[in-house]
């Protein structure tokens, strides 16, 4: 009798397992598939480096995050003393000491200012609110307890960029911005 198409199909079909092939062609069965070890360090270095890099180059190195830690403190603080001020019903101050790098805020608060680049602040003196700061330079925001303030802005400068810390006279919000090419 003449074989039929199924039984041409199936006697051509290889049985012995000799004669078995994976997907790729490959003899062996036994390779496993996957990565090394080697293989996946070498991934997690070369991720690790490219976000070094990164963060360098986005951030502005180690100095760009110290000045915007610095700043945020000092908006922080800034905040702080508004919300002291309308609380207790008495005007706040925070004085701001570019050349010795510190602040003086409510309650007795004070802190210091990131090493390396420039402080500039921009507001009233404070010799113009009788504040005995112990020197010239010195500047201070004032928050009422209606919220408003007598406005003023903390830069922080390093490497061509940097962080600004705004407080708006009338209504004492204090805001923090990034400062681009600030020469």
């Amino acid at each position: 009798s003449a074989p039929t198409a199924r039984s041409a199909a199936t006697a051509s079909t290889p049985t012995s397992s000799t004669n078995k092939r994976d997907a790729r062609g490959d003899a062996s069965m036994k390779r496993w598939r996957g990565f090394s070890l080697m293989e996946m360090l070498l991934v997690l270095a070369l991720i690790a480096v490219a976000s070094l890099l990164a963060v360098a180059a986005f951030g502005g190195g180690m100095q760009g995050m110290k000045l915007r830690a610095g700043a945020k403190d000092v908006a922080a603080q800034m905040r702080f003393a508004r919300a002291v001020a309308i609380s207790s019903g008495q005007p706040q101050d925070v004085v701001i000491d570019p050349q010795a790098r510190r602040w003086q805020g409510a309650k007795g608060r004070s802190g210091t200012l990131p090493d390396g680049g420039e402080i500039v602040f921009t507001g009233a003196h404070a010799s113009q609110f009788s504040i005995d700061a112990g020197g010239d330079g010195k500047g201070v925001v004032r928050f009422f307890p209606d919220g408003a303030a007598t406005g003023g802005r903390v830069r922080l400068l390093a490497n061509g960029g940097g962080w600004d810390v705004d407080v708006r006279w009338l209504t004492g919000e204090v805001a923090m911005r990034r400062v681009q090419d600030a020469r």
